[in-house]
């Protein structure tokens, strides 16, 4: 079944979304929600279709579309899943999908009730590069530990050094270093090792109270993974996972553009494929095979439910520990 799609947010990763979702051929843009009309109707005709552009998220969510994609804000996301799963509509949310663990488990039992999926849109692991580390790690006769670097200057930084206080870097709208740029890091390594027994941050906090960088260390049973990253500064540095000799490195743990094996003892293979141009295209293909057969996939879809919402314990957890409060977190 096509899948009628609509979406919320008119930014650049939306777009991205809707050509990935468009070359699987498993999706159809039918409605786009903005707060103005204008950009709205700029976003469909981005596109060759006669998408209906809404202004109203009660009629958006009622026009018959089968599953949004949210890419709004993060602190809108939970208030725009629920109301689009009380409709009945399936949801594909970027992340960070949700703030906190209660409003996970809000979102959880809307779920169930209303019988559809929420996806969180993590397309580094559905892809072919970051599926050939995990395959590595599994031939690996140890693991020692690993560090996942993503630091990016953000575009809106400048605007925060002249006295502004940008939504991306404002703890109000439930942004931060951790939430926007820290999660690609922290997804890669739950979605590899699982469940760390401990985890904390140490943040470098912006003169809102907003997280600008940091480090956070995921300690496991035998072993430590290091995540750093940023949004005031570029970094060059690799990843790696680090065996007793042996090393498997990354170029960005984000981007996964090429992914070498070093043996320790003079060799190394590439055993990365080249990325693909549009790197969400697999996340979009799985998520409708999930909707179209939910009994034939139910256990890949559960295996993507429960990262999930491991991603959104430690998140919780690191910000606690750092002391980053955001608004919909509870007293």
């Amino acid at each position: 079944m096509t899948l009628k799609l609509g979406t919320i947010g008119t930014n650049w990763i939306t777009q991205m979304f809707v050509e990935a979702a468009h070359i699987t051929g498993e999706y159809a843009l039918s409605a786009v929600y903005s707060r103005h009309s204008d950009s709205g109707a700029a976003f469909a005709d981005k596109f060759e279709t006669e998408a209906t552009v809404y202004t109203d998220l009660n009629e958006f969510f009622n026009s018959g579309i089968d599953v949004v994609y949210i890419a709004s804000p993060n602190g809108l996301h939970f208030a725009q899943a629920a109301e689009a799963l009380k409709a009945g509509v399936e949801v594909i949310v970027e992340k960070s999908a949700f703030d906190n663990t209660k409003q996970y488990e809000a979102i959880y039992t809307l779920m169930r009730e209303n019988n559809v999926h929420v996806f969180e849109a993590a397309r580094h692991i559905q892809q072919a590069n970051f599926k050939a580390i995990a395959k590595k790690i599994g031939e690996m006769e140890h693991i020692s530990g690993a560090t996942f670097v993503y630091e990016k200057y953000s575009s809106r930084f400048d605007a925060y050094l002249a006295g502004e206080n940008p939504n991306v870097l404002n703890r109000e709208f439930s942004a931060g270093a951790l939430a926007d740029l820290g999660v690609y890091p922290l997804y890669a390594a739950i979605a590899l090792f699982g469940m760390p027994k401990s985890s904390h941050y140490f943040a470098t906090l912006l003169n809102n109270d907003t997280d600008g960088r940091g480090t956070a260390i995921l300690r496991y049973a035998d072993f430590d993974v290091t995540l750093i990253f940023g949004k005031g500064a570029n970094s060059y540095l690799q990843s790696e996972i680090l065996g007793y000799r042996d090393t498997i490195i990354i170029d960005n743990i984000a981007e996964l553009e090429e992914v070498i094996y070093d043996d320790g003892q003079g060799s190394r293979t590439v055993i990365s494929t080249p990325a693909p141009a549009n790197p969400m295209v697999e996340e979009a293909r799985l998520f409708a095979a999930i909707i179209n057969e939910p009994v034939a996939n139910e256990a890949r879809y559960n295996e993507l439910l429960l990262t999930s919402q491991r991603v959104n314990a430690v998140l919780t957890n690191l910000r606690k520990d750092a002391g980053v409060v955001f608004p919909s977190d509870p007293a």
